[in-house]
């Protein structure tokens, strides 16, 4: 499910805030409309209370004043029927269809209709608020085809008649007398929803949808534009520590000071760089010049067994000081990449170790084109295949590619390495074996050297024990970069 959702910053706060605010939007639509129909609900109810206590005052008796009083009452609450022809109703069935109250001794609601609860529970509470009491109140809908009292009227009043008034639905409302004997009926049309308000509450909501969206993907743009940016010159700087470039200060004030202590660091760090290869250019001239004198020195020296010992001690600190150098310049050279064919430049360093009788060979050299350091890939190359055939007897080189990477590969036939030191051996002048002879095993330099040639190409180098015995080295390389 995670590689659907979407990976940066900016993707993933707007996927949060879409989904809140459209939570919060149809919750909101869903209120507007129970809201609407709540208001319906009241106008149907205050329309039949209204009803019922008009007919009351009409009635006569002792009690009509005290009904038309109530009926006013009523008026200044806002309750009062709703004379209003509704949408799409015809005169029949609104103003002009005027059903009196029916009066019978049982109520016409009959037990398998469904009853309303909430219109009944809404009439029982206007009733008692005007200080009527009713017995038992029912409430229902039906067609008013179905209706025998509504047929009876339209039948005495053909002209009350249209077309679809059958399927028509109406109320009724049924509440019984207190004062006496019966049931007291009312019958009125419900009125129809207005066309277009569920589509009106849905388009409002669709609306202030987009335009919060749109207005968060603005301000967070502004937060995470500036980000992206000082993402990529980090990337760029940890290949190419040496050339600063000082990016323009953009954003919110947070956003603009984390720019700016980035500018600062990351000029530090390239001064640090450059003091770091004066030093290291001062430290090699200083100190091949001497050995080069102490070698010419020990020419001197009588014993031939002691010269040649003395001689070789000195090959083993140049080489080791050649091999902190290039450690030191890796990363930091300016000679650029170049397309080369990878099984083509295993080729040629096998080759070169061929020419010195040295157990080496290529099982597998396909055309893999990548761009890399030739030099630099060659001199990691060279000390994987020697430190095979120092430690293992000997190297074969192979060359394979996946969709996206190619591998090297040196394999050699020697007893391994325990695994819990496969990592430690690409650190610094660590060894397997324990002499710091070059002809042994030299300074331990020569797998970290290739490590950071790798990883100089955004790649990696990886030690495993073979399961047929022996050590392999992988050096992987992204293809296309």
């Amino acid at each position: 499910m995670n590689r659907f959702l979407p990976s940066s910053l900016l993707g993933q706060v707007m996927l949060v805030l879409a989904i809140g605010l459209l939570a919060a939007q149809t919750v909101s639509a869903v209120l507007l409309y129970r809201a609407s129909e709540d208001r319906r609900e009241t106008a149907i109810v205050s329309s039949i209370a209204f009803r019922l206590i008009e007919d009351g005052a009409r009635a006569g008796g002792g009690q009509r004043a005290e009904r038309r009083a109530r009926l006013q009452a009523l008026r200044r609450e806002g309750i009062r029927p709703d004379r209003r022809r509704g949408p799409g109703e015809g005169p029949a069935l609104s103003r002009r269809l005027r059903l009196g109250v029916e009066r019978s001794e049982t109520s016409p609601i009959l037990p398998s209709e469904e009853r309303l609860t909430g219109y009944e529970q809404s009439l029982r509470d206007i009733l008692q608020a005007q200080n009527l009491v009713a017995g038992d109140i029912a409430v229902t809908r039906r067609l008013a085809g179905d209706d025998p009292f509504v047929r009876e009227q339209i039948v005495d009043r053909p002209r009350m008649r249209t077309a679809d008034w059958e399927q028509r639905r109406i109320l009724v409302a049924s509440v019984e007398r207190t004062d006496q004997a019966g049931w007291l009926t009312v019958r009125i049309p419900e009125p129809r929803r207005a066309p277009g308000g569920i589509a009106t509450i849905v388009i409002q909501t669709l609306v202030i949808f987009v335009v919060l969206v749109l207005l968060l993907y603005l301000v967070l743009r502004r937060i995470t534009r500036p980000l992206g940016l000082l993402t990529e010159r980090l990337t760029d700087f940890s290949r190419r520590p040496d050339q600063a470039v000082i990016l323009k200060e953009s954003g919110p004030s947070d956003t603009r000071r984390l720019i700016a202590a980035h500018n600062a660091m990351e000029a530090r760090i390239a001064a640090l760089l450059d003091e770091k290869d004066v030093m290291l250019g001062a430290i090699g001239h200083d100190l091949k010049t001497p050995l080069a004198a102490l070698r010419v020195r020990i020419e001197s020296v009588p014993d031939e067994t002691q010269r040649e010992r003395m001689a070789d001690s000195i090959e083993d600190i140049t080489a080791t000081l050649d091999d902190i150098l290039t450690l030191a310049r890796v990363g930091r050279s300016h000679s650029g990449a170049e397309a080369v064919d990878l099984g083509a430049l295993a080729l040629s360093v096998v080759e070169e170790f061929e020419d010195l009788d040295e157990p080496v060979s290529i099982t597998n050299h396909p055309r893999v084109v990548a761009t890399v350091q030739v030099t630099w890939l060659k001199r990691a190359l060279r000390n994987l295949v020697s430190n095979a055939v120092r430690y293992g007897e000997t190297a074969r080189v192979s060359i394979y590619s996946t969709a996206e990477m190619a591998i090297i590969t040196v394999d050699d036939s020697g007893p391994g390495i325990p695994a819990e030191l496969l990592s430690d051996m690409l650190e610094p002048f660590t060894r397997g074996e324990t002499s710091r002879n070059r002809a042994t095993g030299g300074a331990g330099l020569g797998l970290t050297l290739a490590r950071a040639i790798a990883e100089q190409h955004d790649g990696t180098l990886k030690l495993s024990n073979r399961e047929e015995g022996g050590l392999r080295a992988e050096i992987h390389i992204p293809l296309g970069g």
